[in-house]
């Protein structure tokens, strides 16, 4: 079997399957124990039904990207980009990105995602579309940075550089995933 693919056959009972699971559940139930031993961690029950949906939204994307594609450098892209959005969103959240959660400047990571997402649908998750999304969410990550120090929010340039670095090697990683994709489908694997 070549490296750079995974069975996905195999997915539903893999070792990494469980332990993603796992850690969600784990996730979920921090704060609940911390909110045995400590006055600070004061969780609604709101913020354990956001939190978890959070962690099904993530834990389900990499679902369907392990059982869409069989090419490792896939399923590593989406955990890579799936995860990076769920930082997002949970800094977002918790403490806010620029200045607290409450302000409202901090929709303008939401539109980042919001890209991410919307091209994902377009590629349909194929692997070539997915680089070129990821590419995209790079760009709206960059011009939500630009768009933040015009308008006297703040600056995000260090919080930029990570996610865009993140980003692009997600696409990288999907731009990989295609190059072999299209290799096994050329005209003369076929009678190989």
């Amino acid at each position: 079997m070549n490296t750079a693919t995974i069975g996905s056959h195999h997915w539903p009972t893999s070792l990494w399957r469980k332990l993603m699971w796992s850690g969600a559940i784990a996730l979920l139930l921090a704060p609940a124990v911390a909110m045995q031993f400590s006055t600070e961690v004061n969780w609604t029950l709101v913020d354990f039904l956001v939190f978890g949906t959070m962690l099904a939204i993530a834990g389900g994307s990499v679902e369907i990207a392990a059982r869409a594609s069989r090419d490792q450098a896939y399923l590593i892209a989406t955990i890579l980009s799936v995860g990076a959005g769920f930082l997002m969103v949970w800094a977002n959240l918790a403490v806010g990105i620029i200045g607290n959660e409450d302000n409202p400047a901090n929709l303008i990571f939401f539109a980042v995602l919001g890209v991410g997402i919307l091209g994902a649908l377009i590629a349909r998750l194929r692997p070539a579309g997915m680089a070129h999304a990821l590419h995209a969410t790079a760009l709206a990550q960059f011009a939500a940075a630009i768009t933040a120090a015009a308008m006297g929010w703040g600056q995000v340039w260090v919080f930029t550089a990570i996610y865009i670095a993140l980003w692009l090697i997600a696409a990288r990683l999907y731009a990989n995933a295609a190059e072999r994709e299209a290799l096994m489908n050329h005209p003369d694997r076929q009678g190989a």
